[in-house]
């Protein structure tokens, strides 16, 4: 079983997130490569929001390719372009994780992606016992 790490002597987390994540011996663990807001048909959303939503369906998938799902994400990597994303993706990961305890998770702002209209770029960690 996973166990989520909020020690009491430090702040608490900033938004729905743990700070650790106890992951037990002899779970398997998946790596997600970080996705990006990109539709199967090469469409890039406009929204942030919507990037975000088809960067954590495309970690879905990954994650049902090897018999897991979502809810064993032990650890989030997210990258935005801007701070005026910051609230929009977190707000799309929340509805994403509102079912289970939430991941390990660090949010970065990074000046930009490989093509100009991507805002947000996701990789995660996931573990089964």
């Amino acid at each position: 079983m996973l166990k989520t790490l909020n020690p009491p002597g430090l702040h608490p987390p900033f938004a729905r997130y743990a700070h650790g994540i106890a992951v037990p011996a002899g779970a398997r663990l998946v790596f997600c490569s970080g996705q990006l807001g990109i539709s199967t048909t090469a469409e890039i959303p406009l929204t942030v929001e919507e990037q975000t939503a088809l960067c954590f369906d495309a970690i879905g998938a990954i994650l049902a390719e090897a018999g897991m799902r979502l809810a064993d994400v032990v650890r989030i990597n997210a990258f935005v372009t801007g701070r005026e994303h910051l609230q929009g993706y977190m707000a799309v990961r929340d509805r994403y994780f509102a079912d289970h305890p939430p991941p390990a998770s660090t949010l970065m702002i990074v000046s930009g992606f490989a093509r100009m209209e991507f805002m947000v770029e996701i990789e995660a960690m996931a573990a089964r016992v």
